[in-house]
């Protein structure tokens, strides 16, 4: 028989639970209540709680260059994931199935290209691309995070495909399908979890970098994160545009991870439990 837990056991769950979302989230509600405040406001001590929030801030950046460069993340963003996952995906299938000698030990190689810290290639990228003429493009941008989401994507779905059933893939072959059918009609279905979590992180990656779109752009490809700096200047900081322009900055991850959540959740708890 199956034994109730004790009301006051449960109550304190629930105050755990609760002061745990609220530790989590208060960073990003500090953040919002902040970018509807004027600037007299959001210095008051004490801070106001209750009062008239204002949308100039927003309309800020609608009327600046902000827009421009959260349409440059985007670009760069959405470019890098699919191109990492076009190139990255099948990389990894091959991987998992190849069965070579030291393998694991090809497989850390290529996870260790994530190992060194950005500014170790700061210079070498810098002078590489102002020989090649790709300073301040979003090409070079989208080239730059290939080079670190490359081996994410290799790294995580191998992950994925070894936890998949070989015998799925050994019926199809029997019944006369070939790899690329069996990959795209059987393996990839079954990877969506896997799929949906590495995209998520290789859009991170590059929608919130800084170092090199700061080191790499100028004004024409600048990105959103690097914008936000140019509200810091010698006159002072416009808190409420930057405060502003991080609320905006988070709202394609919140998206995206909440069309995918369903599976971007199966995909953290792959390989947690083994059968």
């Amino acid at each position: 028989m199956r034994r109730t837990p004790f009301p006051w056991a449960r109550a304190i769950l629930l105050v755990l639970v609760v002061t745990t979302v609220l530790l989590t989230i208060s960073p990003f509600l500090w953040l919002l209540q902040m970018s509807l405040k004027t600037g007299i406001e959001a210095f008051l001590m004490p801070p106001k709680l209750l009062f008239a929030p204002t949308l100039q801030n927003y309309f800020d950046l609608l009327e600046g260059k902000f827009m421009r460069s959260f349409w440059n993340s985007t670009v760069v963003g959405v470019s890098t994931t699919l191109i990492s996952l076009l190139l990255g995906v099948p990389a990894a299938y091959a991987l998992s199935r190849a069965g070579f000698r030291h393998e694991q030990g090809f497989s850390l190689w290529i996870l260790t290209t994530r190992m060194a810290p950005p500014i170790a290639f700061g210079i070498p990228f810098f002078l590489a691309y102002r020989t090649l003429g790709l300073i301040d493009t979003k090409i070079g941008l989208v080239i730059i995070y290939l080079t670190f989401n490359l081996s994410l994507v290799i790294w995580m779905m191998r992950t994925f495909f070894d936890g998949l059933p070989r015998s799925l893939e050994e019926a199809a072959c029997i019944d006369g399908a070939s790899i690329v059918d069996t990959f795209l009609r059987i393996v990839l279905p079954l990877s969506a979890p896997g799929l949906a979590t590495t995209a998520i992180f290789c859009f991170l990656f590059a929608w919130n970098d800084f170092f090199y779109a700061l080191v790499l752009t100028r004004s024409g490809s600048m990105t959103a994160p690097v914008a936000i700096v140019n509200f810091m200047n010698y006159e002072g900081w416009e808190w409420g545009k930057i405060t502003a322009g991080g609320s905006v900055i988070m709202i394609p991850v919140v998206a995206f991870s909440l069309l995918v959540r369903n599976y971007l959740i199966r995909g953290l708890t792959a390989g947690a439990v083994k059968n």
